[in-house]
């Protein structure tokens, strides 16, 4: 048997056999290999008193109003938020509204002051165009034509030479 400490995937059959969940011949298994390897004989000792303290443990008693009171405390807690806005409740209840209505008129002053013109000033243009000749529109076009005859001829090279 693998040692399950040295294992570290294997380490959950130690803590399953503390728990005395493993089956009896995986669990005498176990039972050789602690015999001989001492750093499991450690883990399992000291998972075995843990269990017998948890065994031995009992929960202190609860009180006959112990849901009434958990109930009670669970609708009086309070959000986060709510506590940082209750001292401004009052003013945003009396001046609510003409507040939100300054703020308005303030975000959409930066926005419009902020945003540049799209008015062209004088002398400007919105784009340049070239003119070209006929001359330069022919030449242009021959060229594109002679790539495409070489395209066309490469095209038929590769295709020859897989074949």
């Amino acid at each position: 048997m693998h040692c399950p400490i040295e294992n570290r995937d294997r380490e959950e059959i130690l803590l399953a056999y503390c728990a005395q969940k493993l089956d009896a011949k995986s669990a005498a298994m176990l039972d050789e290999h602690l015999g001989i390897c001492p750093a499991c004989r450690e883990f399992a000792d000291a998972q075995k008193s843990v269990w017998d303290v948890l065994d031995t443990w009992e929960a202190a008693p609860l009180s006959p109003d112990f849901n009434r009171k958990l109930y009670a405390r669970i609708e009086k807690e309070v959000s986060i938020w709510d506590l940082m806005l209750r001292p401004f409740r009052p003013l945003l209840a009396r001046q609510g509204l003409p507040i939100a209505a300054a703020v308005a008129v303030v975000v959409m002053a930066g926005v419009l002051l902020d945003r540049p013109s799209i008015e062209l000033r004088q002398g400007e243009t919105s784009a340049q165009v070239e003119a070209v000749t006929p001359d330069q529109a022919e030449h242009a076009l021959q060229e594109m034509e002679t790539m495409q005859e070489l395209n066309q001829i490469m095209h038929s090279a590769t295709a020859d030479s897989k074949i």
